[in-house]
């Protein structure tokens, strides 16, 4: 689910910490379409929705900014899974605001990310590119090596759905060799389910 890893901040209790608590199942309902460039896909959508209910209303009780960000966070990601790419948007633009309006680098650079997946899901690639550029930056600028096998993950993906089959090809072994020494066993799945792809869409395979 656009999943870059990022250090929670914030919190609050009751309602929301029982929300985060559960959230990690939602891993359960959510796959990667081979059919679609590896897009993530929901198998309930009913229990989607419900989420994003729910995340709805906490964003009506929040109290602080940090909840605010979290919750539009999970906003954008669900509404992107669930079909709706505009509202999506909306939310991750105001995580990218927040993020560099307090020089919060690595919220920055999640946000950057996840923004550029909700553009690519509204088949704005192009803005999507320059998301993903913009965060690879910021990686180099500020030293935040964590999040760059994000950045070419996602950013390869991009390229493979334009079929620019070079460029996406280089991205995923960046974003391999990266995991790898990261040794994170999903992720390096993840990366070698995207160059398999690769390999069956492009022509020269």
């Amino acid at each position: 689910m656009a999943r870059v890893k990022e250090v929670k901040q914030g919190g609050g209790t009751g309602m929301l910490t029982k929300f985060k608590d559960r959230l990690s199942s939602i891993y359960k309902i959510i796959y990667f379409d081979t059919n679609q460039f590896l897009r993530e896909k929901t198998s309930d959508p009913v229990r989607l929705q419900a989420y994003i209910e729910e995340v709805n209303g906490l964003l009506e009780r929040c109290l602080n900014e940090e909840d605010e960000y979290f919750l539009r966070g999970v906003a954008g990601n669900l509404n992107r899974i669930y079909g709706k790419p505009r509202e999506a948007i909306d939310h991750l633009t105001f995580c990218l605001n927040y993020a560099k309006e307090r020089q919060k680098f690595s919220k920055e650079i999640v946000s950057l990310i996840r923004l550029g997946e909700a553009l690519k899901y509204s088949d704005q690639h192009s803005d999507a590119l320059n998301n993903f550029n913009l965060a690879f930056e910021k990686c180099v600028d500020n030293n935040l090596v964590e999040y760059l096998d994000f950045v070419y993950q996602h950013k390869g993906k991009c390229l493979l759905e334009l079929a620019r089959w070079e460029e996406a090809e280089e991205c995923f072994l960046a974003a391999l060799k990266l995991r790898q020494e990261k040794g994170d066993l999903e992720l390096i799945q993840s990366t070698k389910q995207a160059l398999d792809l690769l390999k069956y869409k492009s022509p020269e395979s």
